[in-house]
C-alpha cells in the first residue's frame, strides 16, 4: 500500500474518533462514542498486518462503505451538515484517495 494512502487512513482514524468524542460530549452520545471507537479499532488493525494486503484493504473499502451509509442516512434525516456531512464528505475523500493511491 501506497504510504500516503496509509498517511490517509490514519488521519481518518483520528478524526473519527475525536468525532465519536465530541458527539458523547455535546450530545451525551454513547452510540457515537462506541461506533467510532468499534470503526476505528477495527480499521487500525488493517494497518497493523494482522490481515493479509488485500483482504485489508478490502475490509477498510467495506468499512468506508459502511460509514458512507451511516452517515448519509444521519445526513438525511437530520438535514444538517455538521457532523453528518461533514463525515459523509470525509469518507469520500479517504475512500478516494485510499483507492486512488493504493499503488
Amino acid at each position: 500500500m501506497h504510504h500516503f494512502a496509509n498517511v490517509v487512513l490514519w488521519v481518518y482514524i483520528v478524526l473519527l474518533l475525536v468525532g465519536g468524542m465530541i458527539g458523547f460530549f455535546k450530545a451525551g452520545s454513547k452510540v457515537s462514542l462506541i461506533s467510532s471507537s468499534v470503526f476505528a479499532a477495527v480499521l487500525v488493525l488493517t494497518q497493523t498486518g494482522i490481515f493479509e494486503t488485500n483482504v485489508a484493504r478490502n475490509l477498510v473499502n467495506i468499512l468506508l462503505a459502511a460509514l458512507l451509509v451511516v452517515f448519509a442516512i444521519r445526513l438525511a434525516k437530520t438535514k444538517k451538515f455538521m457532523p453528518s456531512g461533514m463525515l459523509l464528505g470525509l469518507t469520500i475523500l479517504t475512500l478516494a484517495l485510499r483507492n486512488l493511491f493504493k499503488g
